[in-house]
């Protein structure tokens, strides 16, 4: 390698290309191939950080890894993948800036949840940033290669429908981890496709981002301006504040509508839209519906208009089961919507209980019973 790095320095091509500078070209070529050389020598050096684990007591150790480069960014920070030294595993690190005031909610989340079916916090370290008194987070997570939506858009595009044995596995795995976070007492707030990560060979689906999590304490507000607008639940469109974990069944909902459907169900370009697409489907809620949702808002007057049949919602060939637990979880009224186990328990997903079920690549389904007290 340093051979070949030494006779691109003198001007001769990679695999024994023309030399020389004979083209302005090859100038900006050369720039552009020193900069990946100074890129990969960088993602491929070891960064040693003294992190503490993600569960258990808080006993610092040397973590080393490499191969490090950028996979997602948004207004929260930057997410890397990293190889970890000593297992060669590959993790995700979510790095966030922290704001010294306040402590970190989703660390604190994070810290307390342990379950096959939620990304696992593995460490956790403070690193410094280019500014002084900067300082960021770094969340040391399972790295899982896809997401349902990508999942779903591969289907679209091919203009396919996604089987619905895959519609099963991974909505029942999302009904296991909300039955385990709503079990202590969390909600997500965020439900969304792109939060559900999925192992394209095994099927297994981790939760992620509880960047918008909360403990939910009954009596005390909560702001409503949360979760990604297709998935809002009515609710939380009414501005309710004493909201409970039923939003995140709403959006589970409409996630299982969108994999049915190949694209969102209630596609609305703001919050008034966004109500306006729910009542074409769901109707015009009824004075004591809208007081369920948020008794501020009993007053105001809505357009009468009655519901769409919910089989006449999707495609002829949708299964019969699937429409009708859609027509469970998509409810006005947060405490009648179902429960994620009473969801699990639901018929649309027996035929992940049949014995010789299978994934269509042939492999066995992930474990979906293994079910310990505490719903883990």
């Amino acid at each position: 390698w340093k051979r070949r790095e030494k006779s691109l320095a003198r001007g001769g091509g990679p695999r024994g290309g023309a030399g020389g500078g004979q083209a302005r070209g090859e100038g900006v070529g050369m720039a552009r191939l020193n900069e990946k050389l100074a890129r990969d020598a960088n993602s491929s050096k070891v960064t040693t950080v003294v992190a503490t684990p993600g569960q258990g007591p808080d006993r610092p150790q040397e973590v080393s890894y490499s191969d490090i480069k950028v996979i997602g960014n948004g207004s929260f920070g930057v997410v890397y993948q990293a190889r970890l030294a000593d297992s060669g595993e590959l993790v995700a690190i979510k790095k966030v800036l922290q704001d010294k005031r306040f402590k970190n909610r989703e660390l604190q989340i994070m810290r307390k949840l342990d379950h096959c079916n939620i990304v696992r916090l593995r460490y956790f370290f403070y690193s410094s940033g280019e500014k002084k008194d900067e300082v960021y987070l770094n969340l040391v997570l399972d790295y899982v290669p896809e997401t349902v939506y990508r999942v779903a858009r591969h289907f679209t595009k091919a203009k396919q429908t996604i089987p619905v044995i895959y519609v099963k596995v991974y909505m029942y795995q999302l009904f296991r981890s909300l039955a385990y976070i709503h079990s202590q007492g969390v909600c997500h707030r965020d439900i969304k496709p792109q939060n559900l990560l999925v192992d394209p060979d095994t099927a297994v689906l981790k939760l992620c981002d509880f960047g918008s999590a909360k403990q939910l304490v009954r009596g005390e507000p909560n702001v409503s301006y949360i979760c990604s607008r297709y998935y809002r639940a009515p609710e939380l469109i009414f501005g309710a504040t004493d909201y409970t974990s039923n939003i995140d069944i709403w959006s589970a909902g409409c996630v299982l509508a969108e994999l049915l459907l190949g694209q969102p169900i209630f596609p609305g370009d703001s919050g008034v839209d966004q109500l306006v697409e729910i009542i074409k489907v769901l109707g015009t809620p009824t004075r004591e519906q809208i007081r369920e949702m948020n008794p501020n808002y009993t007053e105001f007057k809505f357009p009468q208009i009655k519901a769409h049949p919910w089989i006449k919602v999707f495609k002829p060939r949708t299964p019969l089961e699937a429409i009708s637990l859609c027509s469970r979880l998509l409810e006005y009224t947060p405490a009648t919507r179902l429960s994620p186990l009473e969801a699990c328990a639901n018929s649309f997903f027996d035929e992940l209980r049949e014995p010789n079920a299978r994934l269509p690549n042939g492999r066995d389904l992930p474990p979906l019973f293994n079910f310990s007290p505490v719903g883990k």
